[in-house]
């Protein structure tokens, strides 16, 4: 389908959000009897206390199924309503193929919608909501439903302290649907990578570049590398750059700025990315100590715990902003539209969308 002129383009607004996270805690004092570390080691270096770990029976897709019916039941809308489903993540039930998304479709019922994933490892999510945003603002589809999920734990070497106590599991979910353009939903994306930067933080083995061997399991070299000096300096100077950048394209200033929803990675990268933006930590959204670092699916975990905790109100504008290996690098500037907290009361217009 060819691009519509800008005049006739729709909105992409958020109607409907949900989480889910492993009912398993796996907190620093247990990390201590795994590897050489110690709570106050972990927490002055990340600001994270405790992770979930995911089920020996619980795969990527199964996460997912659950952050989406959450987000499904508080848009209103049955799964064959769906249009698309996209899913963040880049730790898939399968290596490549077929996409999580087929699984996601499957086992939600999602049976009209198109499915695929995005790999963009934490600046996953981001990506894929700016996907979904062009899909129907050209009229494509008219619902949306965009899933961050991971379950980083399955690649994770628990020998390793330096990554081993920073990764966890869990999903998030959000459903879009069109809205007048530019009066709400998300207003601007900005997106970017620098591929220099890919041997920094990867899984080494296990692709076509370098098939897995029984050598190269022993050697850990199918578990997550990071360079973390690297990675820190590279996530200090992006994380406020692109929510500057995104922030202006939006016409907008950080002082117009309601709440600032970051990537969970390090709690000193958030804070300089609040610094850089000059925004008080009371307008920054931050659980990545309950969390730790979940990749694609931070941001949206993180966005509807503050949407249930009554922190995200109509009308306000919110700013996501991640960042990954790749290197990538992503923001979202929304303006919310009316969608109410769980537990506030819902208005007419949202209570009759339940019939939709």
């Amino acid at each position: 389908m060819s691009r519509l002129p800008l005049r006739s383009l729709r909105g992409a607004t958020i109607t409907g959000l949900g989480m889910y996270v492993p009912k398993k805690i796996l907190t620093n004092h247990d990390l201590a009897q795994m590897v050489d570390t110690n709570d106050q080691w972990i927490i002055d270096r990340t600001g994270i206390r405790e992770r979930h770990i995911a089920a020996p029976e619980e795969a990527t897709s199964d996460l997912a199924v659950r952050a989406a019916r959450e987000a499904l039941c508080s848009a209103h809308l049955s799964p064959e309503t769906v249009d698309l489903l996209i899913v963040a993540t880049s730790t898939g039930d399968t290596l490549g193929f077929p996409a999580t998304a087929a699984f996601v479709q499957e086992k939600l019922g999602a049976t009209r919608a198109a499915a695929f994933d995005v790999s963009a490892v934490c600046s996953g999510f981001t990506y894929a909501l700016d996907v979904a945003v062009q899909y129907i603002q050209t009229g494509r589809y008219d619902r949306v439903l965009v899933i961050g999920a991971e379950t980083n734990s399955r690649f994770v070497d628990w020998t390793d302290r330096s990554t081993c106590v920073l990764f966890g599991d869990g999903a998030g979910a959000v459903v879009l649907e069109p809205a007048e353009y530019g009066a709400e939903g998300v207003l601007v994306s900005i997106l970017g990578s620098d591929g220099s930067g890919a041997g920094l933080l990867n899984i080494p083995a296990g692709g076509s570049r370098l098939p897995m061997t029984p050598e190269l399991l022993a050697e850990h070299k199918n578990t997550i590398y990071q360079n973390g000096r690297e990675v820190y300096r590279f996530a200090v100077e992006k994380m406020g750059e692109a929510a500057l950048e995104a922030v202006a394209a939006a016409g907008l200033s950080p002082a117009d700025v309601d709440l600032l929803i970051p990537h969970q990675a390090n709690i000193r990268i958030i804070a300089s990315a609040a610094k850089r933006m000059d925004l008080p930590m009371e307008k920054v959204v931050i659980n990545l100590d309950r969390y730790g670092n979940t990749s694609a699916a931070t941001i949206p975990i993180a966005m509807a715990e503050a949407w249930q905790e009554g922190r995200i109100l109509p009308g306000m504008i919110l700013v996501t902003v991640g960042f990954g290996a790749g290197l990538s690098w992503g923001a979202n500037v929304i303006r919310w539209g009316n969608l109410l907290p769980p537990s506030r009361p819902q208005n007419e217009e949202t209570a009759e969308g339940e019939n939709r």
